[in-house]
C-alpha cells in the first residue's frame, strides 16, 4: 500500500552513500538545533565538527499522517538523506574509510541524534526518532539560567564562552535578535530579545496596509529616505544597528575584556551594516556562525549524563 507521506518516503529503504559514516557509527553524532525558521544540523566525529547545514522544518501534518511503525524509519531516512545531500555537495567523508561513493547497499541504521529545540511542535515530531537525546537547560554547565531561557541561546552562550573565552556576549541575528551574556564564572548576567531584521521587514509588509514586502538591502540604507521602500529599510536596519551598538557598548562598560560573538542567519549583513556605521564597535565583534554547535561539542566533551 502506498505510504501516505511524501512521495520520496519508501519504508524499508536502504542508503548508498553512508559507508564512511556507518563504518564507525559509535563515533558519529548528529546535532540538530531546531530554530524558529529552520533546522540547523551539525555532523560530528567524536568532538570534531565536520559540517553544518540548514534545512526546512518537517511538515507536522505529513509526519502525523503516517503510522507509528513507519514514523521512526521516516525520521531516520530524513537524517540520512540530509547528510547525504550535504556530503555530496562538499565531498564529505570521514577518514576512517576511503570508500564513500561505493554502490554497496547498507541497512538503515539510526545515527545518534542530539536535539535542542525551541519549537515544541517540531520537538514532538523528533521524539519518535529511535536514538534521540533531548538537551535541556539543567544539563548545561552554566549558572543562573532561568527556566524559560531558550536552549538555543544557552547552547550558543556555552559554545562561545568555551571557544572565545569568558566573559562573553552572544548576539544571535536570527528570526529574533537576541543578546545573551555571561560573566567569567559562566553565570548568566542576562540578555534581551527583539524582532530580527527579516521579521521586522516581513511584519511591516504583511501587517500594514500599503507597505511593500522587502528583503534586506545589501548595503546600509540612507537615513533620510525619499521613497517608501528605502524609508522602511532605513527605519528597520538603522534601528537594529543602533540597538546592537547600544547593547555592545553597555556590555563592554560592564565587562571591558569580554569577547562578543555574532551568530545567526543575518549575522554577515548585520556586521556589514554595523561596520559601515560604527566601525569601532564592529571591530570588537567576532563572527561565530557555529556557536551553537560549539555548545553541543562542549556537551559531548563534558560527557554529560542524559
Amino acid at each position: 500500500m502506498e505510504s501516505p507521506i511524501a512521495e520520496s518516503f519508501q519504508p524499508s529503504a536502504h542508503t548508498n552513500n553512508l559507508n564512511c559514516l556507518l563504518t564507525n557509527k559509535d563515533n558519529i553524532k548528529i546535532a540538530l538545533a531546531i530554530g524558529n525558521s529552520r533546522l540547523h544540523w551539525g555532523l560530528f566525529a567524536g568532538e570534531n565538527l565536520l559540517e553544518t547545514w540548514d534545512t526546512q522544518h518537517l511538515s507536522a501534518g505529513a509526519v502525523q499522517r503516517i503510522s507509528e511503525s513507519e514514523k521512526a524509519e521516516y525520521l531516520v531516512q530524513t537524517v540520512i538523506r540530509s547528510i547525504e545531500d550535504i556530503s555530496a555537495k562538499n565531498l564529505l567523508c570521514l577518514p576512517t574509510t576511503p570508500d564513500f561513493s561505493s554502490d554497496r547497499k547498507l541497512p538503515l541504521v539510526p545515527l545518534p541524534l542530539f536535539l535542542a529545540s525551541v519549537v515544541p511542535e517540531q520537538t514532538a515530531l523528533w521524539q519518535s526518532y529511535p536514538d534521540v537525546v533531548i538537551i535541556t537547560l539543567d544539563q548545561l554547565p552554566l549558572q543562573g539560567l532561568y527556566p524559560t531561557l531558550g536552549i538555543d541561546r544557552a547552547l550558543a552562550l556555552l559554545g562561545a564562552g568555551t571557544e572565545l573565552g569568558w566573559p562573553v556576549l552572544v548576539i544571535d541575528a536570527g528570526t529574533a535578535l537576541t543578546f545573551t551574556g555571561a560573566d567569567v564564572n559562566r553565570r548568566l548576567v542576562g540578555g534581551a530579545i527583539l524582532p530580527g531584521l527579516g521579521l521586522q521587514l516581513s511584519s511591516l509588509g504583511e501587517k500594514t496596509a500599503g507597505l511593500p514586502l522587502l528583503s534586506l538591502p545589501e548595503n546600509m540604507p540612507q537615513r533620510w529616505a525619499t521613497d517608501t521602500a528605502i524609508a522602511i529599510e532605513s527605519g528597520v536596519v538603522r534601528g537594529v544597528v543602533a540597538a546592537v551598538k547600544d547593547f555592545i557598548e553597555d556590555w563592554l562598560r560592564l565587562f571591558p575584556e569580554s569577547k562578543i560573538g555574532l551568530t545567526g542567519g543575518d549575522r554577515t549583513l548585520l556586521l556589514k551594516y554595523l561596520t559601515s556605521t560604527f566601525p569601532d564597535t564592529a571591530a570588537a565583534v567576532i563572527e561565530s556562525p557555529e556557536a551553537i554547535f560549539w555548545g553541543f561539542r562542549n556537551v559531548f566533551k563534558e560527557g554529560i549524563e542524559f
